[in-house]
């Protein structure tokens, strides 16, 4: 782990000292860059020249993935990078397209544009845009939070499911074969009918590449290894004049940028754009946060997800106003950013400027790439989602949680990305609503030698009392979990070998009752004083408190307070019952002599 960074507790005591406090949050720049090092300097520039030496080839191959223009993609990284830069509270994250949101927009993009390239593009660049305003509605709204519904099993079979669904569509180029198909099934199917039209060229050059790659990413990790792969590729075709043994080459890419501006398209074409535009913000934002939040930890510095939602949205309307596509913080650049020494989100201006003077002196060198090359680097770029070991674990861990990756993984796979972020969000809720639906209903037992309780069923030594029986939901008390909870309550009550006399409700880890489960509570009472049994809660939280005296329900259950703890309660039960054993010693000879 890195060493701590002072510039972040500059950056806080610039802010406290800020005249313009809102100013300060709203630009994160405002606090950083006055502490801004100049020893810092010369590593953002080589993690920004690097970062650019990246994104050259896969930017292309994205943007080529997406059905657009090669250069596309690097308008998305110029643009989108700058816009971040003044929101940004990541120092490593970096901006740009990626695979899943790439074919995303080929799935929906192609069908709705009717073979028009210019509309292709328009629409395009307005579902950035569009991704960009849920970017700031979520922002105004405080909706960071909402994408924590998308769990990271269900992420794991979510980006295996892409991983294979992005390789299906990249295949066939490397073979040098037209395939078939809406899914990942009936592409690999049209695949393998067709395997004996491979074109050997096409097929030896992309194999090359992709080889190469694969070893480059082993033996130089963090470096621009796909540059060197294509400006060998490139030079192999022109010196061997390779196109006339079939293999398909980017062609001329215009130099310099495009005009700004906002893309215009027809409302009708807007309305459809609504699902592709939220399942491609779900996705960034989802994928940008688990990057920045790895980086962070690593390099102990703390990232705001709310600011977050403010720097992508920037970024994605400044890639639609650069005719670009939907962007976001993908782990792989950002693992290239930070391994070349990234001190400051400065690197990807840096980027940005390299990636200019790229558009302008270098896109005649780029009209020789093979098309087989950008797949082969496509390839290798979603090989890494594609985590088995993950999935062994998971099934060791937890069987359902595994099905339910499962679930995602099979559902891209079957139905294409868009509809399987869909079913991968549909999953995840589902997860969360059967686990709070069935919650854990702990039977507790004092640890020997303390005041404190735990599940007696996991550790077998700790002290059950006869007579008293100790429970702990382990959730919230919601109206679709109280039927299954006085259940599993009274069915473990009734198999208690002593009959119980007193049961108390710990309510520690239950931090919020509604009316239903306030409810419940009474119905357990009621149900156990028919059986003899007197009923009390204990630990509650104040909200949980304030909700059963506001229903009236504390007095049934002798009142709920902040000042009796579950040891307490349970002392009073064991004081009692040496009370009665004092009162049967003394009554007995009593009893002899009459």
């Amino acid at each position: 782990m890195s060493e701590h960074d002072p510039s972040n507790d500059a950056a806080t005591d610039n802010n406290k000292a800020s005249p313009t406090p809102f100013l300060s949050r709203l630009f994160p720049i405002i606090g950083w860059l006055p502490a801004y090092q100049t020893a810092w300097l010369w590593s953002d520039l080589v993690a920004g020249f690097t970062l650019a030496a990246y994104a050259i080839p896969v930017a292309m191959a994205y943007s080529s993935l997406a059905g657009l223009a090669p250069q596309v993609g690097l308008y998305c990284y110029i643009f989108s990078g700058i816009a971040y830069v003044p929101f940004a509270t990541s120092r490593h994250l970096a901006i740009g397209p990626t695979a899943a949101i790439s074919v995303m927009v080929a799935s929906v993009v192609g069908a709705m544009a009717g073979g028009d390239p210019a509309l292709y593009a328009s629409i395009a660049a307005m579902t950035a845009a569009l991704v960009g305003i849920i970017y700031i509605l979520a922002w105004v709204m405080r909706l960071n939070s909402f994408v924590n519904f998308i769990s990271e099993t269900i992420l794991l079979g979510f980006k295996a499911g892409a991983a294979l669904s992005i390789a299906s569509t990249q295949l066939p180029k490397l073979f040098g074969i037209p395939v078939n198909g809406d899914n990942f099934f009936e592409r690999i199917t049209s695949l393998v009918q067709q395997l004996g039209n491979t074109n050997p060229a096409i097929f030896m050059l992309g194999a090359s590449a992709l080889l190469l790659l694969l070893a480059g990413e082993r033996l130089f990790p963090g470096r621009p290894v796909a540059l060197v792969v294509v400006a060998l590729s490139t030079w192999a075709v022109l010196f061997f004049d390779l196109t006339g043994y079939g293999i398909r080459v980017v062609g001329q890419i215009p130099a310099g940028l495009p005009t700004f501006g906002l893309p215009s398209i027809g409302p009708q074409h807007i309305e459809g754009l609504l699902e592709l535009a939220f399942a491609c913000f779900l996705l960034s934002y989802v994928e940008s946060i688990a990057a920045a939040r790895t980086f962070a930890l690593k390099h102990r510095y703390s990232i705001d997800p709310r600011q977050e939602l403010l720097g992508l949205g920037s970024a994605n309307l400044a890639a639609a106003l650069g005719h670009g596509f939907p962007v976001g913080g993908g782990l792989s650049q950002s693992a290239v950013n930070e391994n070349s020494g990234a001190k400051s989100p400065l690197s990807l201006v840096f980027a940005s400027i390299t990636l200019v003077m790229a558009l302008f002196f270098l896109t005649g060198h780029l009209r020789n790439l093979p098309e087989t090359v950008l797949a082969a680097i496509v390839l290798v770029a979603v090989a890494g989602f594609v985590k088995t070991a993950d999935f062994k674990n998971l099934w060791s861990i937890s069987r359902i949680e595994f099905y339910v990756a499962l679930v995602a993984f099979l559902g891209v796979l079957s139905l294409g990305i868009l509809k399987g972020v869909t079913v991968s969000a549909i999953a995840s809720i589902l997860l969360l609503l059967r686990l709070m639906a069935r919650p854990h209903v702990a039977v507790l037992g004092r640890i020997p030698g303390t005041s404190k309780f735990s599940d007696a069923m996991r550790h077998t030594k700790n002290e059950r009392f006869p007579g008293l029986f100790l429970f702990r939901i382990e959730a919230p008390l919601l109206y679709f979990n109280v039927e299954n909870i006085n259940a599993m309550v009274m069915e473990y009550i009734s198999m208690e070998e002593t009959p119980v006399k007193l049961a108390i409700c710990d309510l520690s880890t239950s931090p919020y009752v509604d009316v239903a489960g306030a409810r419940m509570l009474a119905r357990l009472h009621d149900e156990m004083e028919r059986e003899g049994i007197d009923f009390r809660v204990a630990e509650a939280h104040a909200e949980v408190r304030e909700i059963l005296r506001t229903t009236g329900i504390s007095e049934c259950l002798g009142g709920v307070s902040r000042y009796s703890s579950l040891a307490d309660q349970v002392e009073d039960f064991e004081r009692s019952g040496t009370a009665r054993v004092d009162r049967l010693k003394v009554d007995l000879p009593i009893l002899e002599e009459q």
